[in-house]
């Protein structure tokens, strides 16, 4: 899935522990052009966030997966970019991704032994 607009917020960059070791993420927020513009907040994970490059201001394209989970009856959706294009020039792609890799794409998953948020 793709999603297209203007970065109008970086989050401040998050890192821990987990059972598979050391991550970090960051988040980003996305508004989208027309009429009735939308806001999306979507990650990068691990060596993506230096991959990518991204700058508030920047107009971009972002590939993402979309995963959910539940934990205690709630359910929880990560966004996570994998591609990143800026006005159709240079891509940054996750080499995992490139190779048809799915999923979390290398990065530790920091949820599977913590509370979701």
């Amino acid at each position: 899935m793709e999603v297209s607009g203007k970065i109008t917020d970086i989050l401040p960059e998050k890192s821990g522990q987990s059972a598979n070791g050391t991550w970090r993420k960051q988040e980003y927020i996305l508004e989208t052009g027309g009429q009735y513009p939308k806001k999306v907040c979507f990650m990068a994970w691990g060596d993506k966030i230096d991959q990518f490059q991204i700058k508030q201001g920047d107009n971009v394209t972002v590939s993402v997966d979309l995963e959910s989970r539940e934990f205690n009856g709630r359910w929880y959706t990560d966004v996570k970019a994998w591609k990143v294009s800026r006005d159709g020039s240079t891509e940054y792609e996750s080499a995992s991704q490139s190779q048809g890799n799915s999923a979390v794409h290398g990065a530790p998953n920091p949820y599977d032994d913590e509370i979701p948020f």
